[in-house]
């Protein structure tokens, strides 16, 4: 494998400083587990150092994405092979972990709105997890990191037809659960 170039590493570095934190909040709403979302965005990380650091940083982020993309799929077969052996052994699995709470808010609100806030984003963050995972996928892409119709396809590996509906539909039912929080 060729190395890549000192300037390479560097844009690499901030590429991925910058996508971290959003990728992170991706993947916990997916997951509903902090813990496993940032072992989810960290493996994507690595992969993509490991086998995509040469490419141009134009492709970095569908890139990336589609890697975490394949990272949250595999957790969810994972998972719902490990809680069908949980339902037969009557094991649970609630920690009861909200990590909205352990956000800190610097802006200076009222406790009126510190409060109307903090349904809101309780009441987001329900509906998106409530969303199929394609949708809600496909809604956190192109809403949140900005990609366009193309690169949300090509990051999740469908057709672009495939991500307008999901769209659609996410950004609908999203709007029939949130029109008074939003």
């Amino acid at each position: 494998m060729e190395q890549p170039q000192l300037d390479t590493l560097q844009n690499l570095d901030r590429f991925l400083a910058d996508v971290q934190g959003r990728a992170y909040r991706i993947a916990q709403i997916a997951t509903n587990n902090s813990d496993d979302a940032l072992d989810l965005v960290q493996d994507a990380m690595f992969k993509l150092v490991e086998k995509y650091a040469t490419r141009s940083a134009e492709e970095w982020g569908p890139l990336f994405y589609s890697i975490l993309q394949s990272r949250i799929n595999d957790w969810h077969r994972r998972s719902s092979v490990r809680n069908r052996f949980r339902g037969w052994l009557g094991i649970g699995d609630d920690d009861g972990e909200d990590p909205l709470n352990n956000v800190v808010d610097d802006a200076q609100r009222s406790p009126e709105q510190h409060v109307q806030l903090g349904r809101s984003m309780t009441k987001l963050q329900s509906a998106l997890q409530a969303l199929p995972l394609r949708q809600q996928q496909v809604f956190l892409l192109r809403v949140w990191e900005g990609l366009d119709v193309r690169e949300t396809a090509l990051a999740m590996s469908c057709a672009e037809g495939s991500v307008k509906t999901h769209y659609s539909r996410a950004i609908h039912t999203l709007r029939e659960q949130l029109g008074e929080h939003w």
